[in-house]
């Protein structure tokens, strides 16, 4: 989660330092969370998104992060011009900062029907149906947080996985702002975790799990024509408990407006396992980067997605 990985990277400043010390910094960024919350919940959410966006936009260049995403993107466009990269740079910023913002507003975004746009394939609608156990497997483009409105409007209960801050009241907010998303539970990644998401799925639920982050303990694939960390996890489960993906993404269409996509993968079954969760994880990502060249400026070029730049 965006807002979690920006809190870590604050908490590792201070990782050397007594506990005392520690306890009082969890105590200041509890409350200044709490804080921010209370006053943007105050804005309308359109306003609300649209300043965090400017904001995120003006100021987020002057991070290193920028030149890497600069990087990133000369290596995945290398027909592109230094202006063009610039520009879709700092727009990633602006939707970075409108998904920070709509955060805040999630159990309200959830109900506003009138500013979603699905987009289901005939294996997705089955799964809408409450018909299809399935493994939601998505990327960090547009506000990848909403991209599971369709079936949570549904009544579907989604079992979700995220990355849990060091911080335990700050985390304990955050992951409530998700409860209307995940109704099946949030879980941060562990071992127990891995087993309450296969029990979900046997019993006909639904598990949501990011798939375009780097995993250096997983497998290589081709991305942008270079070799990638991948998770090969999505594709485990799926093969192992006989169901399919569906992979998703959130496309923002016009401030706090969005189409939902999802698009069915039956994941193959053969006497060679390893190959089955290879080329189920090659063709999730061969699909991502078919949606990532399409909208380029809401991907997170941020991520130290490639095994060599």
């Amino acid at each position: 989660m965006l807002l979690a990985r920006m809190f870590d990277r604050i908490q590792v400043l201070f990782m050397q330092k007594p506990s005392r010390l520690q306890n009082l910094q969890f105590k200041l960024e509890a409350a200044a969370l709490h804080t921010a919350v209370f006053l943007f919940r105050l804005i309308p959410i359109d306003a609300a998104s649209s300043l965090m966006g400017f904001l995120w936009k003006s100021f987020a260049p002057f991070n290193a992060r920028h030149k890497r995403a600069l990087r990133h993107l000369e290596v995945a466009f290398p027909d592109t011009t230094v202006q063009e990269r610039e520009r879709i740079v700092r727009r990633m910023w602006e939707n970075l900062g409108r998904v920070a913002a709509e955060t805040f507003f999630i159990d309200r975004l959830l109900t506003q029907d009138r500013r979603f746009e699905p987009v289901a394939d005939e294996l997705t609608q089955k799964v809408l149906e409450g018909n299809q156990p399935c493994i939601f497997v998505s990327l960090h483009s547009g506000n990848w947080e909403l991209c599971v409105q369709p079936a949570v409007r549904k009544g579907i209960e989604i079992t979700g996985v995220y990355q849990a801050l060091k911080n335990p009241s700050a985390d304990e907010l955050l992951r409530g702002m998700r409860k209307e998303l995940y109704r099946g539970g949030l879980f941060s990644k562990s071992h127990e975790t891995a087993r309450k998401l296969i029990s979900a799925l046997r019993r006909g639920g639904v598990v949501a799990i990011m798939g375009d982050l780097r995993e250096t303990r997983g497998i290589k694939v081709p991305f942008f024509g270079r070799p990638a960390f991948a998770n090969p996890i999505p594709a485990s489960l799926a093969r192992n408990n006989k169901v399919p993906i569906i992979l998703g993404r959130t496309v923002r269409k016009n401030g706090v407006h969005f189409m939902i996509e999802g698009r069915g993968l039956v994941v193959p079954v053969t006497d060679d396992k390893k190959a089955d969760i290879e080329a189920t994880t090659i063709e999730i990502h061969r699909v991502f980067e078919e949606w990532i060249r399409e909208h380029p400026e809401q991907w997170m070029w941020i991520h130290k997605k490639w095994a060599k730049i």
